[in-house]
């Protein structure tokens, strides 16, 4: 029998998703042709694709402190749909950000503009992938304002808040939890309505959800799952696509008893894709868009 807390765990992932709902929306393809793997902010025909998010899309490269301050060094599956579709990229995305700290710069972030207890983040030390100033969303309201032929937004958010719930101790319980993905859902509901509306996007948006790191984990995927509900919920709300990080992974890490590390898509010791991993949620952002 499951403990207690398991249970508790599923039956709010059941109530999550029978009140949140997961609506499937789908966008017409993009029909862009393939090209080489496009610098940041280097032209291409295909138009541009603006990623955002946190250190998932930013791309990760362990314990090499050698490598961050080039942050061409740091490859995550924005560079590989912009090269299978041929779109310029400008990828916003910075480590440690949270659904709040996305909105205001002066929010607690996991790593990006501060760090919990801490003033410092990864932007007071290392460069982005794009230099702007202010919160991620601010920047990404500027490129949509500015850049005439954007044809994709992608967004994935949501697990530095978890992981900060986690720091607290607010999410060790089931109320917690749903505490959280309210949290999530409403600020990425702000951010999306935010792209739509005030950046005036009409175009194709992305939101990808997150994996699990051990599918057997009934614990673990309770939480990824409540998570992933929030961001699909959200998602629409604002007539964007779901990019199924979760499922990307899944056969995958069952064949290696259910963990995504063991299957090599996620770093020893760590929660960020390996190279392996980041093709398959390429591979689902492209699926999503009918590529």
């Amino acid at each position: 029998m499951l403990p207690s807390l398991t249970q508790r765990l599923w039956q709010l992932v059941l109530v999550l998703l029978a009140v949140i709902g997961l609506v499937a929306v789908t966008n017409p393809a993009l029909a862009v042709p393939a090209g080489e793997r496009p610098s940041h902010g280097a032209t291409a025909p295909g138009g541009t694709y603006l990623a955002l998010g946190d250190s998932v899309p930013f791309g990760y490269v362990g314990n090499r402190p050698d490598l961050y301050p080039d942050p061409d060094n740091f490859v995550g599956y924005p560079e590989l749909v912009a090269r299978d579709l041929g779109l310029r990229l400008l990828n916003a995305s910075c480590p440690g950000e949270t659904t709040a700290s996305f909105i205001d710069a002066t929010a607690q972030s996991n790593g990006c503009q501060n760090s919990f207890g801490s003033d410092l983040g990864y932007r007071d030390r290392f460069p982005l992938h794009v230099d702007y100033e202010g919160s991620q969303l601010d920047y990404a309201l500027q490129v949509l304002e500015e850049e005439p032929h954007v044809r994709l937004v992608t967004l994935q958010l949501g697990a530095n808040d978890g992981f900060l719930c986690q720091r607290t101790g607010e999410c060790s319980t089931p109320e917690g939890l749903a505490a959280l993905a309210e949290r999530v859902r409403v600020n990425l509901d702000h951010i999306l309505c935010t792209l739509r509306e005030e950046g005036d996007y009409r175009g194709r948006l992305v939101v990808v959800t997150y994996y699990a790191l051990d599918y057997a984990d009934p614990v673990g995927v309770a939480s990824t799952r409540i998570l992933n509900a929030a961001i699909t919920a959200a998602a629409a709300e604002n007539r964007a696509v779901v990019a199924d990080g979760f499922t990307a992974f899944q056969s995958r890490a069952l064949q290696a008893g259910g963990s995504s590390i063991a299957a090599g898509l996620v770093h020893p010791n760590d929660v960020h894709p390996t190279a392996e991993g980041q093709r398959l949620l390429a591979d689902a952002v492209e699926r999503a868009v009918g590529h």
